[in-house]
């Protein structure tokens, strides 16, 4: 373990490189995936009829595909930004699918006489979706969302293989191809950065699950 030892400051940074990605994927990825499942239930096709193409367009494509679409595609129809930025937007894009579909899950969970008693008093759609079925879809949809999350927080593993640069993924990079560390140890430190993110993850998805079983 001592490339590791001898590289910890770049192993702090990167794990905070990739805190920060999965913070912005995780923030994205909620509110767009939110978006997308109350257009999944609207009583406008339009909106329907975007919400499934969307989902079924995106959850059937790999990552790596959005994640070229976005660093590669974009720039030749003149979009240019950063590679953390198309890194992070393509994960936005890719995790909101499964979002969408945990969520939608919950949604229907919720008693169909609770929208229609709140539509008799005079709420309009959105005010129904966010002030009485959310709230609700949110809190049965706690462990799917969970899931979901956990597997685009592994995932941002992928979006360092894209140049984003300085998270996890391109430190053990960097040890090994530029620096010639042994594979083993560095990806080793890799492998436990991210672990630390994940089992964290883990137990917090766990307190959240009890808490919200109590509030039920």
């Amino acid at each position: 373990m001592e490339p590791v030892l001898d590289n910890l400051d770049l192993y702090w940074s990167g794990f905070l490189r990739s805190l920060g990605i999965i913070g912005w994927s995780l923030l994205g990825s909620m509110v767009l995936g939110t978006v997308l499942a109350a257009f999944r239930v609207s009583p406008v096709a339009s909106l329907r009829a975007f919400g499934t193409a969307w989902v079924t367009l995106v959850r059937n494509c790999p990552l790596t595909i959005v994640l070229f679409f976005m660093a590669f595609g974009l720039p030749e129809v003149g979009v240019n930004a950063s590679f953390y930025v198309f890194g992070v937007t393509g994960l936005v894009i890719y995790t909101s699918a499964f979002v969408c579909e945990a969520l939608r899950s919950g949604i229907n969970a919720v008693d169909r006489g609770q929208a229609e008693a709140a539509r008799a008093i005079g709420l309009t759609f959105g005010q129904t979706m966010t002030q009485v079925v959310l709230p609700q879809a949110f809190r049965s949809a706690v462990p799917p969302l969970g899931s979901v999350q956990i597997a685009m927080f592994k995932n941002s593993a992928v979006v360092g293989a894209f140049g984003v640069g300085a998270d996890l993924f391109s430190v053990g990079k960097t040890l090994t191809s530029a620096q010639g560390y042994a594979y083993i140890p560095v990806l080793t430190g890799v492998a436990i950065g991210y672990l630390v993110i994940t089992l964290t993850a883990g137990v917090l998805l766990g307190l959240l699950e009890r808490k919200v079983a109590i509030a039920r």
